[in-house]
């Protein structure tokens, strides 16, 4: 079996749209989970396993393009499944008094935290990803009722230029899937005395 060790290119960039309209495209579907790995084996729609082993830290997308046979007219091209995203805009926070802002956003921290979910703040918004149903998200959220706290979901697909490498894995890199072991802690509290 070949192991692919580059991307040769990504199906939204216009050069290999152009390409990529006039060649016959096998298609290798990854859940957002498989994607994160930098070594991985998955199966096209036409049955074909391919290996990919890139340098770690590589950061798979959907469109990267595995292989390209401009002769024979064929290309293998990755689709990354995505879940959705709660997006929580704290932007009407801006024109607030400092201690409201900081209320609303440990008010938001909490909320968040309480559930175990991970977030990735950036800007005026935050992100977290679907570990759970949306009716579920919504029912926590709604539950907290935060002021001036603007929530929503957005396709996974559509956030990610927006974030780092870092940021892509904390968001779609394992929360939720089946497969990960369950972890189990204590909270310990810390009494400080003044």
């Amino acid at each position: 079996m070949k192991i692919y060790s580059a991307i040769v290119g990504n199906l939204h960039a216009p050069e290999w749209a152009e390409r990529a309209a006039k060649a016959d495209i096998e298609t290798v579907e990854l859940d957002q989970w498989t994607a994160q790995k930098s070594r991985l084996v998955a199966t096209s729609d036409r049955g074909n396993e391919y290996a990919v082993a890139l340098a770690r830290h590589t950061q798979l997308l959907d469109g990267d393009i595995l292989e390209y046979d401009p002769d024979a007219g064929r290309m293998v091209a990755l689709r990354i499944r995505l879940n959705d995203v709660l997006v929580a805009d704290l932007g009407e926070l801006a024109d607030e008094q400092p201690e409201e802002i900081i209320h609303i956003a440990l008010e938001l921290g909490h909320a968040i935290g309480n559930q175990h979910w991970p977030a990735v703040v950036k800007g005026t918004k935050v992100y977290v990803p679907l570990t759970v149903d949306k009716k579920v998200m919504e029912s926590v959220m709604h539950t907290h009722r935060i002021e001036h706290v603007r929530c929503s979901f957005q396709p996974g697909s559509e956030i990610i230029p927006y974030l780092a490498p870092h940021e892509i894995r904390r968001l779609f890199g394992g929360a939720g899937h089946e497969n990960e072991t369950p972890h189990h802690h204590r909270h310990h509290h810390h009494h400080a005395h003044a």
